[in-house]
């Protein structure tokens, strides 16, 4: 009898842990967020001017996609090339200041520029690679001319390569 109920334990008390292991296992699986699938997707900004970025919204929310996405904006354009018909003792940049803001309501900033000393066209935050992908107009604007409108393209993956 003591044979039969050690054996029973030897047996019983494996194959209860292994089913315990197995349904923690799915449980948790089931708890996760899925990670967004990988995207590429280029945005056209002008100052001011905000976008979601649908493609990187938290999965598993019950709010609306707009809610749970990051949302990018272009805060400045700071262009201080040298104006046309103007003479300048250094040939200067153009560069755009960026606000990102997620659904959890942490912020960054970031500054991209093709031109900028010490500054990149590209930039990877929250696992987000935002690189500048140009600009209009491109021409620099007359000495006394206002300020153009300015667009700015931005390719956002969040694949690690840009």
């Amino acid at each position: 009898m003591m044979k039969t109920t050690i054996l029973r334990q030897l047996i019983v008390l494996p194959l209860l842990v292994a089913v315990m292991a197995t349904l923690y296992a799915c449980g948790s699986a089931n708890g996760r967020a899925a990670a967004p699938a990988h995207f590429t997707t280029t945005y056209t900004l002008r100052q001011g001017a905000s976008v979601a970025i649908t493609p990187a919204a938290v999965a598993g929310s019950n709010a609306s996609i707009g809610a749970t996405a990051p949302v990018l904006r272009l805060d400045r354009v700071n262009d201080s090339r040298c104006r046309a018909g103007a003479v300048c003792v250094w040939a200067g940049y153009i560069s755009f200041s960026f606000a990102l803001s997620h659904p959890d309501g942490t912020a960054s900033n970031f500054v991209l520029s093709e031109s900028m000393p010490n500054g990149t066209a590209t930039v990877t935050q929250h696992g987000l690679t935002f690189t500048l992908a140009g600009f209009e107009p491109q021409q620099v604007p007359a000495k006394n001319e206002a300020p153009p409108d300015y667009r700015v393209s931005l390719k956002v993956s969040n694949i690690n390569s840009p």
